[in-house]
């Protein structure tokens, strides 16, 4: 059984959340190492083609001899069925665009950190009854940090991390940890369509870096 408070503070920790989908298992397995290289050690992999499920069991058969340390997330989950296929692969944790109690449930009982995406109050609500340690406000770019600023004192202590729009700069990054989110979600910003079709790992490397250090600075300023 995975370590919720562990995989949760990895997380933490980072302060960001790579996420990303591709195609290819090949190309999949290399940004995931490439990311690792660079210091990331928690990650999400999207379900979002035909080939995520394929991919995600030989992704991480090669990652347990490889990255031990690394935990594999499966995101855009939004059935339990989707839920159970994903853990019987091995995924470390399950992150979800939404809010289904079904979800929460499988995700629970597989003792899996479970983070759900919301975009109101009362979805946030709804999640914290099915106990979600941490919530991703999705869409962000649609959101805004103006939005955590505004309801995070009706949800205190509760761990929000923005996804979707998110910034590779100091002053978008310093704009949501100043609104109050504890992590961000980094994708095509961080891991662009550009960058997998050329296979230019040199540029992913450089910008991992980067962007863990612009959070560590960002962090450290808060």
């Amino acid at each position: 059984m995975k370590d919720k408070k562990v995989i949760l503070q990895s997380i933490l920790t980072q302060g960001m959340l790579p996420l990303f989908y591709w195609d290819s298992a090949s190309v999949s397995l290399e940004v995931i190492r490439t990311l690792y290289r660079a210091g990331i050690r928690s990650l999400e992999y999207t379900n979002r083609g035909e080939a995520a499920l394929e991919n995600f069991r030989s992704i991480k058969k090669t990652l347990i001899s490889e990255a031990p340390d690394l935990y594999l997330g499966i995101g855009t989950i939004k059935t339990a069925v989707e839920a159970r296929a994903f853990i019987e692969a091995g995924a470390d944790f399950i992150v979800a665009p939404i809010v289904n109690p079904k979800v929460a449930e499988t995700a629970g009982k597989a003792g899996l950190l479970w983070i759900p995406g919301c975009m109101t109050p009362t979805e946030i609500y709804q999640a914290q009854q099915l106990q979600a340690a941490l919530i991703k406000i999705f869409p962000a770019n649609i959101l805004g940090p103006e939005f955590v600023s505004s309801i995070r004192e009706l949800f205190q202590g509760q761990l929000f991390m923005p996804t979707g729009g998110v910034e590779l700069n100091r002053e978008n990054i310093h704009a949501w940890f100043k609104a109050g989110v504890c992590a961000v979600g980094m994708g095509s910003k961080l891991i662009s369509k550009e960058i997998m079709k050329n296979e230019s790992y040199d540029v992913l490397y450089k910008n991992t870096v980067t962007a863990l250090a612009l959070v560590k600075s960002v962090i450290d300023d808060n």
